[in-house]
């Protein structure tokens, strides 16, 4: 959906992405966009497929988007042989539309292995930021990127590990940015009132709840969150722990695998949510926010939790430890040590006054650090950085 709009000294910034499934880039576009508004004129051009939440989302913002049929790069061999198919026609609509709306700036948002963008953008003659949001990526991956990533006019990466993991895949001669994920903290505050899912705040009611919130996936390290579920099983009564986050297709399989693990572990006291109509009424319910990710950048939900006023313990991923301070605001663990991870939970369950505590020290450095201004203000930025002055007369954007 795009509408007619005049702009006025705008950056005019088509941000591309080729996954629709909802998730942390996803929103960190949508509120950015948000944020820059009178600024910088945003199209989020996505994928026609499974974007129906995505763009639900940018409708409740106004933020206007373009879809494509854009195929992705998954497992599931129909999807893999379409993209195989049809990259390349796919490629040359988005250079099209690129060209004919004349942006000053291709800004791609979905990490390394998003190549329709690049290809796109240079076809068209555009400049192009390529947003890198990863600590891992597979060979064939990497390698192609070191081919592919040469062609962009600047990197904006979600956090200081990713850069060093990218820096020898990358031009020395381009410019380079971190913008770590933002996080509303307005609209993610304690003080709100959240209407929401009510039904488990009755359900859980006189329980400490252990929570983690993300689509599932293997990479979030749930089935860590479940043995340290069992070990504080034994250790403490009335707990109660939940997996919020969609279960898509590709992800079946490893959902199956963790039910599986929870009835051999005996975990009878876990709950997976699928669905969930505002994230911040289970964060507001949570007592504790863990993140078992194996490998991340800028966790997204998680800074959401800090801004609830949680607690957290985290495995060591990404920039993690530089907003969450070991002992401070919450605790850091290595990836994979469920011993460590449960006995940091445990402290915090037993303690409410540390709860406490640590929750209110999270939410400011929250504030301080991670609010989408600041992020907002550094995607400006570098778009300026790249892009050079803004556009002075007014230019009228056409419905595409």
């Amino acid at each position: 959906m795009m509408r007619s709009v005049l702009n006025k000294s705008f950056i005019r910034v088509a941000n591309i992405i080729e996954e629709g499934k909802l998730g942390g880039p996803q929103v960190r576009i949508a509120q950015v966009a948000k944020s820059l508004h009178g600024k910088v004129e945003t199209i989020v051009v996505m994928p026609n497929e499974n974007s129906g939440t995505y763009r639900k989302l940018c409708d409740e913002l106004g933020i206007r988007y373009k879809t494509f049929w854009m195929s992705r790069v998954t497992k599931e061999w129909r999807v893999a042989l379409r993209y195989l198919l049809f990259s390349l026609y796919e490629i040359a609509a988005l250079s099209v539309f690129f060209k004919k709306q004349k942006f000053d700036l291709i800004h791609i948002s979905g990490g390394a292995w998003q190549y329709k963008g690049i290809l796109a953008g240079k076809i068209a003659g555009t400049k192009v930021i390529w947003h890198l949001n990863d600590t891992y990526m597979p060979w064939f991956f990497r390698k192609l990127f070191s081919i592919l990533g040469v062609l962009a006019d600047g990197y904006i990466y979600s956090s200081s590990r990713t850069m060093r993991f990218y820096k020898p895949y990358v031009s020395k001669e381009k410019s380079e940015f971190i913008i770590i994920p933002p996080v509303d903290t307005a609209l993610f505050s304690p003080d709100q009132l959240f209407s929401g899912d009510m039904e488990y705040s009755e359900r859980w009611k006189n329980k400490i709840v252990i929570g983690s919130i993300g689509n599932i996936n293997p990479i979030k390290g749930f089935d860590l969150f479940i043995q340290v579920a069992s070990i504080l099983n034994d250790q403490l009564d009335d707990l109660v722990f939940v997996i919020v986050g969609a279960v898509y297709k590709n992800q079946q399989g490893y959902f199956k695998k963790l039910k599986q693990l929870a009835d051999q572990l005996d975990v009878t006291n876990l709950e997976f949510v699928e669905g969930c109509d505002d994230v911040r009424s289970m964060l507001k319910r949570f007592d504790v926010y863990v993140c078992a990710s194996v490998s991340e950048s800028g966790p997204m939900t998680l800074f959401e939790a800090m801004a609830m006023e949680k607690p957290v313990v985290s495995t060591d991923v990404g920039d993690v430890p530089i907003y969450v301070r070991d002992g401070y605001n919450g605790f850091i663990v290595d990836v994979g040590d469920s011993k460590l991870m449960a006995e940091r939970i445990a402290a915090l369950a037993v303690d409410e006054n540390m709860r406490h505590d640590f929750g209110c020290r999270a939410r400011a450095i929250a504030v301080q650090e991670l609010d989408i201004e600041k992020c907002a203000q550094r995607h400006l930025d570098a778009y300026v950085n790249i892009v050079g002055t803004r556009k002075k007369s007014p230019e009228l954007i056409n419905n595409a």
